[in-house]
């Protein structure tokens, strides 16, 4: 989700809860954020089958009593790590939501679907393609080149290399949402 880094270290606001609650109430009247509300929050229309499991996998990675669910106290969590969590914290949540097989890496396989998906999702065209992308992330990111990439070469990786970090940004306009919908609350 977004990459700038922006008052990291606050923790999310008291004074932010409430409209956060309003805001959450109001999409989810049950009080629970379902998966096609999670979809609808963000505009995703699943036009593949990769994109609907991707978006699905997002939303688990949220769930973390994985009662299928996100209630209001997992909202604030994904809130803070949108809009305030430290670059590390978001980079190691981009690992886990790309690391399909989770083993602790990522191989070549899964790097290209994930270039495939945020491509779509994006509506990005790029010059290259998702092989030549996945091609150069391996060379510059898996550096005992074992043909994986373990979590300390991502988070290395990818913060010293701005392209690798545009290719791989997990940003589905979360930020966008909230802001504009925490402004129509305060």
């Amino acid at each position: 989700m977004g990459q700038i880094q922006s008052d990291e270290d606050e923790e999310v606001r008291l004074a932010d809860i409430q409209p956060l609650y309003l805001v959450f109430m109001k999409e989810c009247p049950s009080g629970a954020l379902h998966l096609h509300e999670f979809r609808k929050i963000f505009g995703i229309q699943s036009t593949s089958e990769d994109e609907a499991l991707f978006i699905e996998t997002i939303f688990k990675s949220f769930d973390t009593n994985r009662d299928d669910v996100i209630d209001f106290m997992e909202f604030v969590a994904a809130v803070h790590l949108v809009l305030r969590g430290k670059l590390e914290d978001r980079l190691r949540w981009f690992f886990k939501v790309y690391d399909r097989d989770e083993n602790g890496k990522l191989d070549k396989q899964e790097v290209k679907h994930i270039i495939k998906i945020i491509c779509q999702l994006k509506r990005k065209t790029l010059e290259m393609t998702p092989n030549e992308i996945c091609d150069r992330i391996f060379e510059l990111i898996d550096e005992n080149k074992d043909g994986q990439i373990s979590l300390s070469e991502f988070l290395e990786g990818v913060q010293k290399d701005a392209w690798i970090m545009d290719i791989l940004k997990l940003d589905i306009n979360a930020s966008g949402w909230f802001n504009e919908n925490w402004g129509k609350t305060t």
